[in-house]
């Protein structure tokens, strides 16, 4: 819209800052956990970490700084994902809308070939001081097996309540049936084109994304639905509950294996490595979940079962696993063998 037909800049500004909560939502978790993987590996590599241990501070009060970015950032994301989307996704549908509709009058370059929807395409010669164009030339093949050219000295832009109008002065309009070759022509003094084509009508049916999450659960209540949307919908509303628990996910998995694990002098590559490879499974489970889900509901428990598996798996390490245990009793082990 903006490099091809000329919208002012603070319109593509707009549009794009709308799309932003998207963005956010999938950054979100991975940020987190880079975030915490690089703070903890820090407090690793400066012993500080090592000290908070020996001082008798367990890994769980240890990543309590992590649980709480975690927390914080879910909450967060629950505002983006049942607020922020929707209000997001409805304005840009809006102002999507505005443009095609009303502001039509900007898309139009002198000496260009402007293509509006429906196969509808104008040349404007020239703009006018007085706000009148001249030099116009219109191609209509919004109707099938109809063809309308119309050509006008002058005309002038109006925005009208179904959608943009011009208003031909002096000019000349052809029609020609295509099916039964059939030809009209007219010369007219003035005459008014409506380039309206219910895409206000369109513009009334809401995206998935600006669906509250209680209209998106009890998606199967909607008749106007197919069983398709109606799985799409499901989906999304379960994706509503669990995504912004993976800001809590990807924070304890980021800061579980440098706590839990044995301090190594060589550095901590093995351990970031597999978690990093952890947090690159559990995202494409995901995101290979969903899809299917889409398809067959019966899959949805089980991106519950890949999104709270792992996050009980790391509390109870954090809260019950003791290094210092197994380290011990891995020395008292070795030590028993060279006996």
């Amino acid at each position: 819209m903006v490099t091809r037909q000329g919208l002012p800049v603070y319109l593509f500004v707009e549009m794009t800052s709308l799309l932003m909560p998207r963005i956010f939502n999938v950054l979100s978790p991975i940020a987190v956990f880079v975030s915490v993987l690089f703070v903890y590996n820090r407090l690793i590599a400066d012993r500080e970490l090592t000290a908070m241990q020996s001082a008798g501070i367990s890994p769980w009060q240890s990543a309590k700084g992590a649980v709480f970015l975690g927390i914080l950032a879910s909450l967060f994301s629950v505002y983006i994902m049942n607020w922020g989307i929707p209000q997001a996704e409805s304005r840009l549908r809006d102002l999507e809308w505005q443009v095609k509709n009303h502001l039509t009058q900007m898309m139009f370059r002198e000496g260009e070939f402007t293509p509006l929807k429906n196969g509808i395409t104008v040349f404007i010669d020239k703009h006018e001081d007085d706000g009148s164009v001249s030099g116009i030339f219109v191609s209509d093949e919004s109707k099938p097996n109809i063809k309308v050219t119309l050509t006008a000295e002058k005309g002038r832009l109006i925005k009208g309540k179904s959608g943009p109008r011009i208003l031909f002065i002096n000019g000349v309009r052809q029609e020609i049936n295509t099916a039964t070759f059939k030809f009209n022509t007219l010369t007219f003094s003035r005459y008014s084109a409506d380039f309206n084509n219910n895409e206000g009508q369109r513009k009334k049916n809401a995206s998935v994304r600006e669906k509250n999450i209680f209209e998106l659960l009890n998606a199967a209540a909607d008749s106007t639905l197919t069983p398709a949307d109606v799985r799409k919908n499901i989906v999304e509303g379960h994706r509503r509950i669990l995504e912004p628990l993976y800001n809590l996910l990807f924070a304890l998995m980021a800061c579980v294996g440098l706590l839990v694990g044995l301090f190594n002098r060589r550095g901590q590559a093995k351990t970031i490595t597999l978690q990093v490879l952890s947090m690159i499974v559990v995202s494409g489970l995901n995101l290979a979940l969903t899809n299917l889900a889409g398809r067959s509901l019966l899959v949805l428990p089980l991106i519950y079962v890949n999104c709270l598996m792992p996050l009980i798996i790391c509390l109870y390490l954090l809260w019950f696993y003791n290094p210092f245990y197994w380290s011990r009793h891995k020395s008292k082990r070795i030590l028993k063998n060279e006996d």
